[in-house]
């Protein structure tokens, strides 16, 4: 019934978003191809394809190129304009995403920007070596024209199955993954099948030039968030757990989790939620309600780059783990699908 009741308002975002892509699709609007080498990552949905993760994959499969650097737009930062990661930076100034990239990639240059094409002049000008530049969530940015598109769509719900916003999820018309080089089914069960796989891209129904790839995720060990612990930590079912997590589909963490605790509870937040003094309250009050001789706080990777950028409460800092989660292909398909983006970048960037 709801669907039903917002579907007038979709077709008018519809009519919106059809009328902006015919003008760039028709030049009215300008495009603007940029002399370095561009990968945009991105989707037609709203969040929760795990688009992080895949951006840390194409960094680390282009590490051999020479000088990356990765631009997003800074996401709920407190500041604006085009801002480069130092060692002065934190969540604030950037965005959680770009800082948790910056900390782990130390080697990949991290900038952000609204605007992406005068980001892009920027990262060139400082970087004259730069051989590529990833573009971050810039799927709908289309001031830019990337020089290859990987488009995202989660597995438990394809953008083939959804619908335009505010009845769905769809920032855009289906018919918008036209302008993908490359498509990944993100977030598949570790053990999907042949069939399912062939049916899905049937479904998706891929345009010649376009190749459709599945990925799923794996967590690795638990890391600690703060100096002073642990470096890692291996619970066992003994163990009481407190998940803190302010992205937007959390569930699948519990389900990972409990098989190895004796209990999960969990404190679910908005995505990027700036965390406050009553929320770490509100934290510590559970953490410590908890009836285990053994417990810790598990968090995302995003939210740990938030909470370092906060004033977290010292007596949790200890036992605040972060849940690093990774990238990997079906079918040994990682093979072709880096092949395929390291190609593009030594064809485009005077290295071949």
């Amino acid at each position: 019934m709801r669907r039903i009741l917002l579907f007038p308002f979709a077709l008018l975002y519809g009519l919106i978003t059809g009328i902006r892509n015919f003008l760039f699709d028709k030049g009215v609007l300008r495009s603007t191809e940029v002399d370095v080498p561009t990968i945009c990552i991105g989707n037609l949905t709203v969040g929760g394809t795990g688009k992080t993760p895949h951006t840390e994959y194409v960094l680390s499969a282009l590490q051999q190129q020479g000088r990356i650097a990765v631009l997003s737009r800074g996401y709920k930062r407190l500041t604006k304009g085009f801002q480069l990661a130092g060692q002065e930076t934190d969540a604030a100034t950037i965005g959680d995403e770009p800082y948790q990239i910056h900390r782990k990639y130390p080697n990949v240059v991290v900038a952000v920007d609204e605007q992406r094409v005068h980001g892009v002049h920027e990262l060139t000008v400082r970087f004259p070596d730069l051989k590529a530049v990833v573009l971050d969530d810039a799927f709908q940015h289309r001031h830019i024209r990337p020089g290859l598109s990987i488009l995202l769509t989660d597995y438990a719900r394809l953008y083939t199955r959804d619908f335009l916003l505010p009845a769905g999820r769809l920032r855009e018309r289906r018919k918008g993954s036209r302008r993908a080089d490359l498509i990944v089914v993100s977030k598949c069960p570790p053990d999907l099948t042949a069939d399912e796989m062939n049916r899905i891209r049937t479904e998706i129904a891929p345009h010649i030039g376009q190749q459709v790839f599945f990925s799923s995720l794996r967590y690795k060990p638990l890391q600690a968030v703060f100096p002073g612990a642990n470096a890692t930590f291996t619970p066992s079912g003994d163990t009481g757990i407190l998940l803190v997590a302010g992205i937007v589909s959390p569930q699948a963490i519990v389900g990972h989790l409990r098989p190895h605790a004796a209990c999960v509870e969990t404190l679910f937040f908005p995505d990027h939620h700036r965390f406050t003094p009553h929320d770490f309250e509100t934290i510590q009050k559970k953490f410590v309600a908890m009836n285990f001789r053994e417990k810790i706080i598990v968090v995302t990777e995003k939210d740990a780059a938030r909470l370092l950028s906060a004033n977290y409460p010292d007596a949790l800092k200890k036992v605040t783990y972060a849940l690093p989660v990774e990238v990997f292909f079906l079918n040994n398909e990682d093979i072709v699908f880096t092949q395929k983006i390291n190609y593009y970048v030594k064809e485009n960037s005077g290295n071949g």
